[in-house]
């Protein structure tokens, strides 16, 4: 489209593509709410009227807003590919992602964002990521690629690629390590945004970190914690996920005057939550703890677009990209405009969505054979570390106990809800099996495994016996990776072949898929609600305080490998 034909069109010398009519417009800029009709040419919003149109689409009585963007968002954890994702989202009124893609850059590297950013060529919305920013999260494990300073220099040069994904390593930011702040510099050299993660970050350090460039914040839990974030100039994303929950405490801080340095995100969406709610249902939330309706809808669309640099996104405005939601006032999404193009009626898609199909190797590369002596733990001490599950949290903390042993083998016991835990390397075949115990999964019988292991996603599985922890990594190495419950033999899975993240079929097979394990998971012992997604978290040594990687126990608040036993 030629910006002197849209200058025609807003004029009225050229005849409009669509004009929405009698709708009542939620405008970003003016902070209104007024009738208003709005024309659109060549995808694009060309003025409230027109002098002639090929279709009218009456939108009487309702809202017409921006399309949504999600701030911050990691796909991988919804499972499926950015087509199915798009058939969730979209007519939910979600027309913009940020994806931060580390889950799969720690598996396959470049090589795996360019994967995601070419499978979501074509579909109805706008796939946007940031180069990740810490890959690997740590030098405590084994991932399958590295992130260094020339990879993401290139990536940052793709202008699909909006910032600096979030800098996990707070620790080296305010500590001035140079290789991170290489990283930092190389962002904001080139105008993109930096992303930050600093779970309860205060006082000189809170400063340092906002000293070194660092814009953004998901990671804040209550209000007092974010209030001192937004002091230093670094702006909120309220999060409001499957696993961190974060809404309900943090609309206590948005003010008349603080709102355009807020947004709203998911950042972890499982498949079960994604087919329920998204940005739409945060916004319906929030307006109903008495947040005025346009300040909402800002956080949602033209905070983040400004905040990434999305030039004409992010508002109903002459010259604006035509990505409009039409919903009522119940903020129940009806009409998806997207390019000036109606994608989504009534929670449905009304185009096809579709991932274009990419060959991908396996990314199972574990040295062979896996026997039951991979599992063996010798009593090399009376009192062992145990990782103690806190339900429905990804925090964990350490206990000291004593376990079962016999023959001078520590064995799981089930009485005390401690078993045996592992972690299989699967990227490089180093044939690196760390082992540990843990307590709160509650398994009587068999075992569980997932190659959904954060951030390097090795396998982790829990059992109560040898025999069944090899059962479980056997038939995840088989189907590629996934979620896999097993007694003798498999009682459910869910594969996910695609870097052992991903499924290729439709959203509602893998949430099928994805009940099934659990319910499997629950028929064992277990009494977590989504003990899949405890295990996820197992093996990220950045969250305190006790975790277990491929190379063994890892004190977190000391950031190094601990033996299993005290003494």
């Amino acid at each position: 489209m030629r910006t002197r034909d849209l200058i025609a069109a807003a004029r009225g010398e050229l005849e409009a593509d669509l004009l929405l009519e009698g709708g009542e417009l939620v405008n970003v800029f003016s902070g209104e709410i007024y009738r208003a009709d709005i024309s659109i040419y060549g995808g694009h919003v060309a003025g409230f009227d027109c002098s002639s149109v090929t279709r009218v689409i009456s939108v009487e009585d309702m809202l017409i807003a921006p399309g949504f963007i999600d701030a911050h968002v990691h796909l991988e954890s919804s499972m499926v590919m950015p087509s199915e994702y798009a058939r969730a989202v979209v007519p939910r009124g979600t027309l913009a992602v940020i994806a931060d893609p580390h889950e799969i850059a720690n598996v396959m590297g470049v090589e795996g964002i360019s994967y995601l950013l070419r499978s979501a060529e074509g579909i109805p919305m706008r796939f946007l990521v940031t180069a990740p920013s810490c890959v690997p999260a740590t030098p405590l494990e084994t991932s399958g690629a590295a992130l260094g300073m020339s990879e993401i220099a290139s990536l940052l040069e793709d202008p699909r690629v909006v910032g600096l994904g979030e800098m996990m390593n707070y620790p080296g930011v305010v500590h001035g390590d140079e290789s991170v702040l290489a990283k930092l510099e190389a962002a904001a050299s080139r105008n993109k945004t930096v992303c930050g993660h600093a779970p309860g970050l205060r006082g000189r350090d809170l400063q340092a970190y906002a000293a070194a460039l660092i814009e953004n914040n998901h990671e804040c839990t209550g209000a007092e914690e974010a209030t001192e974030q937004l002091r230093s100039g670094i702006c909120i994303m309220i999060r409001e996920g499957s696993a961190a929950r974060n809404l309900d405490d943090l609309v206590k801080i948005i003010r008349d005057y603080n709102t355009p340095n807020i947004m709203l995100c998911t950042d972890d969406l499982d498949p079960r939550d994604l087919m329920q709610r998204h940005i739409d249902q945060m916004i319906r939330r929030i307006t109903d703890a008495g947040v005025d309706p346009v300040a909402a809808i800002q956080m949602a669309t033209i905070n983040p677009a400004r905040h990434f640099g999305l030039r004409r996104t992010g508002a109903v405005a002459p010259g604006y990209r035509a990505d409009i939601v039409v919903m009522d006032h119940d903020f129940d999404v009806k009409r998806v405009i997207f390019e000036g193009r109606e994608v989504a009626r009534d929670g449905r898609l009304t185009v096809i969505s579709e991932s274009k199909r990419l060959p991908l190797q396996s990314t199972m590369n574990v040295r062979m054979p896996i026997t039951r002596e991979s599992f063996r733990i010798p009593a090399a001490g009376r009192i062992a570390r145990v990782i103690s599950v806190v339900p429905n949290q990804i925090l964990t903390e350490m206990i000291a106990a004593r376990p079962a042993v016999r023959n001078g083998e520590v064995l799981s016991d089930t009485r005390n809800d401690i078993l045996k835990i592992a972690v299989v390397e699967r990227h490089r075949a180093t044939g690196n099996v760390g082992l540990g115990l843990v307590s709160g999964f509650g398994l009587k019988k068999g075992a569980i495994a997932s190659s959904i292991s954060h951030d390097s996603h090795n396998i982790t599985a829990v059992g109560v016996d040898d025999e069944n922890l090899l059962r479980a990594v056997e038939s995840l190495i088989s189907m590629g990776g996934g979620w896999v419950a097993v007694d003798g033999g498999v009682l459910a899975s869910l594969p996910l072949p695609i870097a052992g993240l991903l499924s290729d079929r439709c959203v509602e097979d893998v949430v099928e898929d994805a009940e099934n394990v659990i319910s499997a998971a629950h028929s064992l012992g277990s009494e977590l609600e989504d003990p899949f997604m405890i295990l996820s978290f197992l093996a990220l040594p950045v969250i305190p305080e006790l975790r277990i990687t491929d190379r063994g126990l890892v004190d977190v608040r000391e950031f190094r490998h601990v033996p299993l036993f005290m003494e």
